[in-house]
């Protein structure tokens, strides 16, 4: 028997057995798990109207839009199909606090084999005796949310010897525990439960947060690519101008009616500009991955694809006169707000639990069983009819002197759900903050849009007339130089405050949370805080 159990755990530790430990990860990146998981429909966020489009197979531009940037990225982004599993982890945890609860069924089977030596009383004769037992149980257990323990069991035995009869005997057996003061009642039996059900909730508003902090950043990235895309525009213009007054002064240069050291302005103006178009185009590439990362359009080689902002920044703007409104809407719909609500809620149930661990373990228990004795295995089980039986009740009692862990447990319990409170507090005032500064940018950014405007069209009369006095030879190629720099600054800051506008929308619905329902993004549906 020794040599079968050494033989039985060397096969077992053989590295050969280990093979299922040899993961290939490359099947896992590429999706092929051996019980892959299904993402529920809850989690993924939808547009109510998405926009057609069409990702060119080849080296072409791809036309890309708002809309289909904001699509793109809750279709494709990376960092949220990582995510969008959390819900799916957090919502295994009410069924492994409900698997408490589970009846279990067991089973065991032993058998004893036995040589030993005796002495006679009588003579004083040794011999040997030969025995050999068996035993079989099966029931099924349980444990209810009132604090009760149940337990049903059949089990047979049977002994045989050499100097005995053969003995069976069958038993039926039945035996309740109730817990009386700790661990008493559903009240308390079911915390874990319901804070699974929390955390499963809690997870969903993350994860609204987290994307509608993904499409916030996707929107604001794909109009600064916008607004790149247009500097590099004005500054190709510009240089443009200023090669043209260059060639201008050169000529008058050339026929005497400006000295040489006019055209060191000109030069310095053109070298300027060529500058600052180099910096464009950078920060244009640069802007240009980062909405690829968002959107990931071609995953398999999305860097390489190039883009054409297709939407415009123009818009009408409107001032904010409904800040009242949208404070209380932000009250109800920020996600990290409705989070904050339940983990407060969740560490409320946690004093429930450390409240009742104060109370001493009272436990009444009673066990019944009836037991059937023969000489073979069917008449035992028939033997149960008869008067023979087995029953106890009693109390089990007991409690920890002085009880400090307990008493220790519920302090913190408590002093977790004040703490937790006064984060909602804190969390309520931030977001009123948030709206407020938001909706700040919103007016600053707006009325910013025509002053600019305005802006430019002066810097604009500043430079023809500086121009006409340049031609009559009563201006310099510095002051030329000077002016169309201005009337630079004010294209960009023009074309810039369209731009900063629509940004503080998106950060004001952001700051509100609210982005997703104004865009028609359905994610989570019917979750409550």
């Amino acid at each position: 028997m020794i040599t079968l159990l050494v033989l039985m755990s060397a096969f077992a530790c053989a590295p050969d057995r280990w093979r299922v430990f040899d993961y290939d990860d490359n099947r896992f990146l590429r999706g092929e798990a051996d019980r892959p998981i299904t993402i529920p429909e809850t989690v993924r966020p939808k547009l109510t109207e998405p926009p057609s489009f069409e990702i060119p197979s080849g080296e072409g531009p791809m036309d890309l839009s708002i809309e289909l940037a904001a699509m793109l990225a809750l279709s494709h982004n990376r960092d949220l199909q990582v995510r969008q599993i959390n819900p799916v982890i957090a919502g295994t945890f009410e069924q492994l606090e409900r698997g408490k609860f589970d009846p279990e069924l067991f089973a065991q089977f032993e058998y004893t084999d036995e040589r030993a030596m005796e002495t006679s009383r009588a003579t004083g004769e040794k011999f040997p005796v030969d025995g050999n037992d068996n035993s079989t149980a099966a029931g099924v257990r349980q444990t209810l949310p009132t604090g009760t323990q149940l337990e049903a069991s059949v089990a047979q035995q049977r002994s045989i010897s050499n100097r005995t009869p053969e003995e069976q005997d069958a038993r039926i057996g039945m035996s309740i525990t109730q817990s009386l003061l700790q661990g008493f009642g559903p009240a308390v039996n079911l915390v874990s439960v319901r804070q699974a059900e929390i955390d499963a909730s809690a997870s969903l508003y993350e994860l609204r947060g987290f994307v509608e902090a993904m499409l916030a950043e996707t929107e604001i990235t794909y109009w600064n690519f916008v607004l790149a895309g247009k500097e590099v525009t004005i500054f190709e213009q510009s240089l443009t101008i200023a090669r043209q007054q260059l060639d201008e002064v050169e000529q008058q240069i050339e026929v005497g009616l400006l000295p040489e050291v006019e055209a060191a302005a000109a030069r310095a103006e053109v070298a300027r500009r060529e500058q600052a178009l180099i910096e464009a185009r950078s920060l244009l590439e640069e802007r240009r991955l980062k909405l690829l990362r968002l959107t990931n359009p071609k995953p398999e080689d999305g860097f390489n694809l190039r883009i054409n902002a297709s939407s415009e920044p123009a818009i009408e703007p409107e001032p904010i006169t409904d800040l009242a409104d949208r404070l209380e809407l932000a009250g109800r719909s920020r996600p990290d707000l409705n989070e904050a609500r339940l983990r407060l809620r969740q560490n409320r149930l946690e004093t429930i639990v450390t409240k009742n661990g104060l109370l001493p373990r009272l436990e009444l228990f009673a066990v019944l069983g009836q037991t059937g004795y023969a000489d073979s295995f069917s008449n035992s089980f028939k033997e149960l009819n008869n008067d023979t039986y087995d029953y106890s009740v009693g109390i089990r009692f007991s409690q920890y002197l002085g009880n400090r862990s307990a008493k220790a447990s519920d302090l913190a319990a408590r002093a977790s759900s004040r703490q937790a409170a006064e984060a909602v507090e804190n969390l309520a005032q931030i977001v009123s903050l948030d709206v407020r500064l938001a909706a700040n940018e919103v007016e600053r950014t707006r009325q910013q849009i025509a002053a600019s405007r305005v802006t430019r069209i002066l810097q604009e009369r500043t430079l023809e007339a500086e121009t006409e006095r340049f031609r009559v030879g009563s201006s310099t190629s510095l002051l030329i130089a000077q002016a169309q720099r201005d009337l630079l600054v004010a294209r960009i800051a023009e074309v810039m405050s369209v731009v900063n506008y629509r940004i503080a929308l998106v950060q004001l619905n952001l700051a509100e949370g609210t982005l997703l329902e104004r865009r028609g993004v359905k994610l989570a549906e019917g979750i409550t805080p």
